[in-house]
């Protein structure tokens, strides 16, 4: 078993949280915040976007069962990369879509991600590329978000669903078994 993270920004960390649960490999999911200057942000401090964080995921994983490049191909197929500073109607920077490499390796997958993933988008893809800076946990009643109090939020409602059944049709094979459909 070889333990890697993985950091991804896809706008709302309650949807990039939920499709990363069910993915064969990943042991843990955590939300939280960075790319930011201010120490120890609070989720309102970001949300007003004056913080400079991008809400983001921090994913941990078995790189003997899942490789980083896939996890990549599944952050860029889950979420809209072409917009800039937004996903849906969340807008702010705070919601960018952005790779946090932990290494110069995942750097240069990243860099490849983003370039197999060209052709499946009709705009062109905005997603950075980022230092890896602070990371900051989000408070804990954002953690496992979905799997609690957001199955009975409307926005989460709207919003994870269709990206959780984009990834069961395309990444079919990466789904972890007993994830609900």
């Amino acid at each position: 078993m070889t333990v890697e993270t993985a950091t991804l920004a896809g706008g709302c960390f309650w949807c990039t949280e939920a499709v990363f649960n069910d993915v064969v490999g990943v042991s843990k999911v955590e939300s939280g915040y960075i790319g930011g200057s201010v120490a120890n942000p609070t989720y309102k401090q970001v949300c007003g976007g004056d913080t400079g964080h991008a809400e983001a995921i921090r994913v941990t994983f078995d790189s003997d069962q899942i490789r980083y490049a896939d996890l990549l191909d599944i952050f860029l197929a889950t979420h809209d990369p072409t917009q800039l500073n937004r996903q849906g109607n969340d807008i702010g920077t705070q919601y960018r879509s952005a790779i946090f490499p932990h290494s110069e390796e995942q750097k240069a997958e990243a860099e490849a991600a983003i370039e197999r993933a060209r052709p499946d988008w009709p705009a062109p893809i905005v997603t950075t590329i980022e230092p890896l800076s602070d990371w900051y946990p989000a408070e804990d009643y954002h953690q496992q978000y979905w799997e609690g109090e957001g199955q009975r939020n409307p926005y989460c409602l709207a919003v994870i669903p269709p990206k959780l059944r984009k990834l069961r049709k395309s990444f079919a094979a990466r789904i972890k078994e007993g994830a609900a459909a």
